[in-house]
């Protein structure tokens, strides 16, 4: 099992949402996230006075994925979040040692379900 994490540009959301749910994926968490890569923020305008926004919104997606699905996930969310503009995101996958769903004590990618 891998654990991928997507941040992408918020407006983003839906479709990578609908995306994912097309092939199958169900569950997943969002967070509201702040940083900057590349970009290094951007300058706003407030009441005429200039000011630096260093860190961008975006939001991460984290899903538990079967081995035999990564590579579509990946592409799925790649095909839905690219705008071809800087700040598009990153995608960051982790291999899962263990995972145990608590109602039922489930483990392993039968907990996935």
């Amino acid at each position: 099992m891998k654990k991928v994490e997507a941040i992408i540009k918020p407006f983003k959301l839906d479709d990578v949402k609908d995306a994912l749910s097309k092939i199958g994926i169900h569950g997943m968490t969002i967070s509201e996230v702040k940083g900057f890569g590349r970009q290094k923020g951007h300058a706003e305008l407030y009441r005429g006075a200039e000011y630096v926004v260093d860190f961008v919104p975006k939001i991460k997606i984290e899903i538990i994925v079967p081995d035999n699905i990564l590579e579509n996930v990946v592409e799925t969310i790649i095909k839905s979040a690219r705008t071809g503009k800087i700040g598009d995101g990153k995608i960051i996958i982790s291999e899962i040692e263990e995972l145990i769903r608590i109602r039922t004590g489930q483990r392993g990618e039968s907990a996935l379900n």
